[in-house]
């Protein structure tokens, strides 16, 4: 049967954001999920919600689990708890099915379209987004942890940053230096010193390296629809590859569409949403380029196959989101090799040369700038058995656990 039998989540104190979830069945596999933000309120989500109601149903059935936990009678539509804990579940219960058929992931989904996919290097730091806050802002004063503290080095040299993301192998690199300028006027308007000072990392990468390199601008949603245009006009002589969530609101799909139809710059989004039905209203409203989401946010696979296929049917590209987690990068990945019109997978080179190794057992193989195709079945990544023996480590279990003998 495959039933389920334990759900177990487990967070630690270092990275309060990061949430992991493994469910148990009775044929003896763990499958292993993950979500990112408010990682109590999904934890509250999943013990005191969804497992009481996921024990001893059949863990083959993810399409039935995921419509029954994408249709809560509030959080429906977002990126709430709900559909946070939704998401790491499905993860979860995809991961099950690889390992249950011994094939890794992408081959459960249908099959790989690609065995490599296109990285880019969104050039954040160590610590970017691991800790209680999710961003802080970074100037050029500040000190470097390390070689690969690329949001600093955007700020203070990005023509060098740019050369040596090329001397590793990356094409492509998403940089937002125009995020110390929002806090001014709370993202409502932006003046023409800062302007000239945000793009400024643009210009020198463009003189550094030419055309050698793509570059991403991302907005964070911090702006108003009229401060993002204005920033959208000024990248249009770099020739940027998209702007990524340029406006503060990104479910509003009319809103974004206008700013879309007054720029030359190819518009991106947006991880922020949740459920294909909110990417059907963007893509209805014809407010992208790019179509990006964010698997542990979005529904997991199950739900993020779906809006991949509103992407082909809208003939849009899609880019899977990773700033987060390993596990959902590694979900990301298996995505990206299976949707048709999938063109990139981020990557952050900090993460990957640090935190992430210490606590799962596999990564994403980078070779020439191309992000290789896992063999392993699942996801094709574990836990670190040490994650849990952490001093900082919160365990919670609904249902029979497996012990060790």
């Amino acid at each position: 049967m495959s039933k389920v039998h334990c759900v177990r989540t487990i967070r630690i104190a270092e990275r309060p954001n990061l949430i992991w979830i493994e469910i148990e069945t009775d044929e003896g596999l763990t499958g292993l999920g993950e979500s990112f933000r408010g990682a109590q309120a999904v934890e509250a989500v999943i013990h005191e919600q969804v497992a009481p109601w996921l024990i001893g149903r059949d863990s083959r059935r993810i399409e039935a689990v995921s419509r029954h936990l994408m249709t809560p009678y509030l959080g429906f539509h977002s990126t709430g708890a709900e559909m946070r804990a939704a998401s790491a579940i499905d993860l979860a219960l995809w991961d099950l099915a690889g390992k249950r058929h011994g094939i890794p992931a992408h081959e459960a989904l249908g099959g790989a379209v690609r065995t490599e996919i296109r990285a880019y290097n969104t050039c954040a730091g160590y610590a970017y987004n691991s800790g209680g806050v999710a961003r802080r802002a970074v100037h050029a004063t500040d000190a470097p942890a390390g070689p690969y503290d690329d949001q600093i080095a955007f700020m203070r040299d990005a023509g060098s940053l740019a050369e040596s993301l090329l001397a590793e192998g990356f094409t492509a690199m998403k940089i937002w230096p125009l995020d110390i300028y929002a806090e001014v006027s709370g993202g409502h308007m932006i003046g023409l010193a800062d302007l000239k000072a945000g793009i400024d990392p643009f210009r020198r990468i463009r003189a550094a390296v030419g055309d050698r390199i793509d570059i991403m601008c991302e907005l964070h949603s911090l702006w108003s629809a009229g401060a993002a245009l204005r920033i959208c006009h000024a990248l249009e002589e770099f020739d940027v590859f998209w702007v990524e969530d340029p406006i503060a609101k990104m479910s509003d799909a009319k809103a974004l569409a206008d700013l879309r139809r007054r720029t030359r710059v190819p518009v991106c989004g947006s991880e922020t949403l949740g459920g294909a039905v909110s990417f059907r209203g963007m893509l209805e409203a014809d407010a992208v380029d790019v179509v990006m989401l964010d698997l542990a946010w979005c529904g997991g696979l199950t739900e993020g196959r779906k809006i991949a296929t509103l992407a082909e049917a809208y003939a849009k590209p899609l880019a899977p989101h990773d700033c987060t987690g390993p596990v959902t990068l590694m979900a990301g990945l298996h995505l990206g090799l299976h949707a048709p019109t999938a063109i990139f997978q981020e990557v952050v080179r900090a993460t990957l040369a640090t935190w992430y190794r210490d606590l799962v057992t596999d990564l994403p193989v980078i070779v020439n700038g191309m992000v290789q195709a896992p063999t392993a079945p699942g996801l094709g990544t574990a836990l670190l058995p040490d994650v849990r023996g952490r001093g900082d480590a919160v365990i919670r279990e609904t249902g029979q656990p497996r012990r060790p003998e």
